[in-house]
């Protein structure tokens, strides 16, 4: 199997399990920061953990700042499913990892990973955060490693990786009805958690803002900007006040 990386180089895995029981025990690590059971997630709704290691990573404590939780989002909205009333019914999980230059001035990117419904993890771990793949043969099953990506944006910008729309990744949805989403709707239910979290992060609320992504996120943003120069509150968007 052969996977090509952004720089056009191969990353030969002559076992496809390795990749396979890599993103398992990935996830497992991730989900054992969370209670499966529903009580129990929704009490973390709105509320970050800092991670301080990752299977596959040789640095131990992680040598920068992620934190992953969930916002509810939805709330605003009435139900439009029988006579059911659902506030916060979307729970959006995401992935946080503060810059390593100046957390308090620098930039704050939120980005958004195209698909649709392509996890925020892809982002973080292949494209613009702080880790990625190891470029090396990986034999005998043996479990792929992470490293520092010496191109990440975090190095300049505080990221903000989601999983959106609901049900991407480990966003999931307390509704039995919401299994399809439009584009308008993802776009305001990230309006939404942005908002949310800017407000739970206030001292990240003057900090210059830039809205990014890739592939199909380019049909979000330009949905979720005009949310926000439609919205009440001021935020410190950038690139002629657009965000983008």
């Amino acid at each position: 199997m052969t996977i090509y990386n952004r720089n056009n180089k191969n990353l030969r895995i002559t076992n496809l399990s390795a990749i396979q029981l890599f993103v398992i025990c990935l996830v497992f690590h991730l989900l054992l920061l969370f209670p499966l059971n529903h009580s129990a997630l929704e009490a973390a709704v709105s509320s970050g953990k800092l991670v301080t290691s990752l299977p596959g990573f040789a640095v131990q404590p992680l040598p920068f700042h992620l934190e992953t939780g969930y916002i509810g989002v939805g709330g605003s909205e009435s139900s439009t499913y029988g006579n059911d009333s659902v506030n916060d019914h979307h729970q959006l999980f995401y992935y946080f990892v503060k810059s390593d230059r100046n957390p308090k001035e620098d930039p704050l990117v939120l980005w958004l990973t195209g698909g649709p419904r392509c996890t925020g993890l892809s982002g973080m771990a292949f494209e613009t955060g702080p880790i990625y793949m190891s470029q090396v043969e990986y034999n005998n099953g043996s479990l792929p490693t992470l490293t520092l990506n010496p191109n990440s944006l975090t190095k300049i910008a505080n990221m903000i990786f989601l999983d959106q729309p609901v049900n991407t990744g480990f966003s999931y949805t307390k509704s039995s009805h919401d299994s399809k989403m439009s584009d308008t709707t993802s776009a305001k239910n990230t309006y939404e958690f942005l908002i949310k979290w800017l407000i739970q992060n206030p001292e990240f609320q003057s900090n210059p803002l830039y809205i990014s992504g890739d592939s199909y996120s380019g049909m979000i943003i330009p949905l979720l900007v005009q949310d926000l120069i439609r919205g009440d509150i001021i935020l410190n968007c950038q690139a002629d006040n657009s965000c983008i």
